[in-house]
């Protein structure tokens, strides 16, 4: 009877840090993250470039400074719209790259590559 009482009351006691709510549940479907690195033109990673995050629904911008091995992320990104990313370092940038709602995977990987003919392209034009 004292192992029952026991068990009960381990079962009682762990349940909330085992639970989710509905609401938690709910964000977390429908809720992703997104990851890469930013290379150069030779493949080495660029610490410092900023990487621009798009919301194509609501036209919000948010910005991360990639870390020393070039990586990024951004969180709490919605299911439902489509994002683009674009980074810029030095005058140089990798173009936007869109993720599309039709990309049904919860964390993306997105690796954005610097191109020095796009650099060339906006020198010529100033």
């Amino acid at each position: 009877m004292k192992f029952m009482m026991l068990a009960l009351a381990l079962t009682i006691a762990l349940a909330p840090a085992f639970a989710q709510t509905k609401q938690e549940k709910r964000q977390a479907a429908s809720e992703r993250v997104v990851t890469g690195t930013v290379d150069d033109a030779d493949g080495k990673p660029i610490d410092g470039a900023v990487v621009k995050l798009k919301d194509l629904r609501t036209l919000q911008v948010r910005s991360f400074i990639t870390q020393t091995n070039g990586a990024y992320h951004f969180s709490g990104l919605k299911v439902d719209n489509d994002y683009q990313m674009e980074a810029n370092y030095n005058g140089m940038t990798s173009g936007w790259k869109t993720l599309s709602v039709f990309d049904s995977r919860k964390e993306p990987v997105v690796n954005l590559k610097m191109d020095k003919s796009i650099k060339a392209e906006k020198d010529q034009k100033q």
